[in-house]
């Protein structure tokens, strides 16, 4: 397997091998450790500005999606979509790098020039975020907005185990104890007592909620995997190439699903504000929660998740007419305890 190569890969002569020594027996950021409060009034803001914009923008991201249909439809392109997604998070990737230049210069770790083993990496994972980000368009045909954002706290428990398979990372007793919680409460969120069906999400929802937690564990996996073999590769470079890959996978996807539409209406057909706001929105979550690991720590994610959760079914009462359960507060509830419990059990290892 590919992942084995990243992992085994003899590093004799290679520059990253110091990078991977001088990490041995030390926390890193993927391995959820703290950092230091911090003290001074600068960096308190930019964690709390972190923190905030990581809550509004996952709370209002499956809003954004379910808003953007028009009577129970997509009139966009969703593969046009996902591809401007993916060509902003590149774009903001170089921005950023060229910030680092102007202020370090080109080195060795931030140069964009590469070899074809270190890119030949990316494509992976480039095609696995790509099906996950396109099905979670289609999942609201089965689920509505809070619900989505209780089933897809699902890739914690499929991150954990692929972890422990893959990476051979031992869990904790409390991490699988968590994983028994965060399954009961994505149950007892969904229940339905007033109708013949026990759950409101059909079988089918279940399904692709489950498909989309394994292609996002085993991406984000296997990203990991690509950052450790050389962690003072720049964040921005290694982004880059992946962003890169993802919006190569996107064209395709244009190219097999959605190429007469887009010859005869128009690669924007369709978009409105919500659409474009939907768009901006994915691409500036997956830099939030960068910076939430550089000026934060996995504790404030795990509150901007559980906030988010009860702010989504909030607003969706007032756009959507969601009904707002005892079921669904009591599952929420047990699920924001069980990510509280994992991301405790990541200190106990």
């Amino acid at each position: 397997m590919e992942y084995r190569r990243i992992k085994d890969q003899d590093m004799d002569g290679d520059p990253a091998k110091q990078d991977i020594e001088s990490l041995r027996g030390k926390p890193t950021l993927l391995d959820g450790a703290h950092f230091p409060a911090p003290h001074d009034k600068s960096k308190w803001k930019m964690r709390s500005i972190v923190t905030l914009a990581l809550t509004f923008l996952t709370s209002s991201q499956a809003i954004l999606i379910v808003w953007s249909k028009r009577a129970g439809r997509y009139e966009y392109s969703v593969t046009t979509a996902n591809f401007l997604v993916e060509a902003l998070k590149c774009t903001l990737s170089l921005a950023a790098l060229a910030r680092t230049w102007r202020i370090e210069g080109v080195t060795e770790n931030n140069r964009l020039g590469t070899t074809v083993d270190e890119v030949g990496v990316y494509p992976i994972p480039a095609a696995l975020y790509l099906v996950k980000n396109l099905l979670q368009y289609y999942i609201f045909a089965y689920v509505d907005a809070p619900g989505y954002q209780i089933l897809k706290n699902l890739n914690i428990i499929s991150t954990g185990v692929l972890y422990h398979i893959i990476l051979k990372k031992k869990l904790s007793e409390v991490q699988w104890a968590a994983f028994v919680l965060l399954c009961a409460g994505c149950t007892t969120a969904q229940l339905n007592p007033s109708s013949d069906h026990v759950l409101q999400t059909p079988f089918l929802g279940w399904m692709m909620a489950i498909i989309m937690a394994l292609l996002s564990g085993f991406a984000g996996v296997y990203t990991e995997a690509i950052i450790k073999k050389r962690p003072s590769r720049n964040i921005n470079v290694q982004n880059f190439w992946l962003y890169v890959f993802g919006m190569s996978f996107n064209v395709v996807a244009i190219l097999v699903q959605d190429f007469n539409a887009v010859v005869d209406k128009g690669f924007f057909h369709g978009y409105s504000l919500i659409t474009v706001l939907m768009i901006i929105n994915h691409a500036l979550s997956g830099i939030a929660v960068s910076m939430v690991m550089k000026y934060a720590d996995n504790i404030v994610k795990v509150y901007s998740t559980s906030v988010a959760m009860l702010l989504t079914a909030v607003v969706s009462v007032f756009l959507f007419n969601f009904h707002l359960s005892l079921a669904f507060f009591l599952g929420s509830t047990v699920v924001s305890v069980s990510i509280y419990l994992h991301s405790i059990g990541k200190l106990q290892r």
